[in-house]
């Protein structure tokens, strides 16, 4: 391999062809030589917790929710879109930019923060996928936790060869998704007049209502998606100049809003589904062994054998990234790799003991996503302030509009968190109506 390889992940003749697009010399322009990051990020969207959070909040309110989804899905557009600039241009990613520019102690406050993250993202997208599996070949969640774990691995052994085939399996798999959510919503009978009414008409109807708001948020915007995608693009196509960044930058702004806006319909279709199969006679659906078992009566085998194929493509998938994260963020923060397979057994831990300690499986997942919502401020403010100083981004620092939208993003994330924990402790929130 050449350096060229082993920097980018990609062969010589790749890299020559972005290059020859970025310059002008390239008769033909491919997107597809772009394309990729904001794709695999964009998995971290449609994880399992995301199945979990979506289903209880469409059985229990309805369309009502889907402006968080909504919200949500806007925000993450943003931050995905500055953690790729501050790749592109740094050619760090953000892991390494905390570990260059803030004190030690915030470091390591920094790192641990995101390790717990990560063992909350891993936990719901392990989870996920052995619940499919149990559920598909009728075995032990354990034994589906096996399988799952096997697969991953075969997955991301993929990701010796470049970054080209890794990409190539998550797309499929995110294609598999969007395509079953497609589906479902011909089968469910939707009333599409609440729907648009629900996104649009922010209101929440009662305290429990905020959790699994918040819950959304987090299984929304992710920490590690904030991480990994600073990291998929730092080498994917060296620049040499500010005026190749710029058009990076550009390509790069493309794909994020593309990958993002199928990954937030896909949420608000899981939502859609949830709340028309579900809200008017079954709203106390909260567990997604629950939703599949109860939508075969209601809507037939082909609704619930859909529902399991886009489970099994989620937890799959959005497991192997989680890893690749996880990775970036160990190596980042303390500057050294372990290998995948050692890192794949310490963050399958936590969802062993989960399922040997006889914790329901969907409220793991759904505490997993307000964990990470929780977690969320810390890579978010980090990420702000290192993409509005021109000492580092140098003209690629953000405008001031960007700077206010980050900002007002970052502020409804520490509001939402900020709400949850008082009422976690009790204190009445005025305005809001009791659970």
């Amino acid at each position: 391999m050449t350096d060229v390889v082993m920097r980018t992940g990609m062969t010589d003749r790749t890299v020559e062809a972005i290059r020859d697009v970025l310059s002008g010399k390239a008769r033909r322009f491919s997107p597809l030589l772009f394309a990729g990051p904001a794709v695999i990020a964009s998995i971290a969207y449609m994880d399992p917790g995301n199945f979990a959070t979506n289903i209880q909040a469409g059985a229990k309110y309805g369309y009502a929710l889907l402006w968080v989804v909504l919200m949500a899905n806007v925000i993450a557009m943003l931050f995905q879109a500055l953690s790729a600039k501050l790749g592109i241009v740094t050619g760090r990613n953000l892991a390494e930019m905390c570990r260059e520019h803030f004190p030690q102690p915030v470091v390591y406050a920094l790192w641990i923060v995101s390790e717990v993250a990560a063992m909350a993202t891993d936990l719901a997208e392990f989870l996920g996928g052995a619940i499919g599996l149990s559920l598909l070949l009728h075995i032990p969640l354990v034994a589906g936790m096996g399988v799952t774990a096997v697969l991953t691995y075969g997955i991301l052994m993929f990701e010796a060869r470049g970054f080209r085939p890794i990409e190539i399996i998550i797309g499929a798999l995110v294609a598999a998704i969007a395509l079953c959510y497609l589906v479902e919503m011909f089968i469910a009978p939707v009333d599409w007049g609440a729907a648009a009414f629900g996104s649009v008409v922010p209101r929440l109807p009662d305290a429990g209502a905020l959790t699994i708001a918040v819950g959304i948020v987090g299984a929304t915007i992710m920490p590690h998606a904030v991480f990994l995608h600073s990291g998929l693009t730092q080498n994917r196509a060296p620049a040499r100049d500010d005026n190749e960044r710029r058009q990076l930058l550009r390509f790069s702004n493309i794909e994020v809003m593309i990958a993002l806006a199928v990954a937030g319909l896909v949420n608000m279709a899981m939502v859609v589904m949830a709340a028309s199969a579900f809200n008017a006679g079954h709203s106390d659906v909260a567990e997604i062994e629950t939703a599949y078992s109860t939508l075969t009566p209601l809507l037939g085998a082909a609704a619930s054998g859909v529902f399991l194929t886009a489970l099994l493509a989620s937890g799959l998938s959005s497991s192997a990234v989680g890893t690749m994260a996880g990775q970036m963020i160990m190596q980042g923060f303390v500057g050294f790799r372990i290998p995948v397979i050692v890192r794949r057994l310490v963050t399958m831990v936590p969802a062993f003991i989960v399922v040997w300690l006889g914790v329901n499986s969907t409220s793991a997942l759904v505490i997993s996503q307000v964990v990470l919502s929780l977690a969320l401020p810390a890579p978010v403010i980090a990420l702000l302030i290192f993409t509005r100083r021109k000492d580092i981004m140098g003209v690629f620092a953000n405008s001031r509009l960007t700077n206010i939208a980050a900002i007002v993003g970052t502020v409804v994330i520490l509001a939402l968190n900020l709400v949850l924990l008082l009422q976690t402790f009790g204190v009445d929130i005025p305005g809001l109506p009791s659970s």
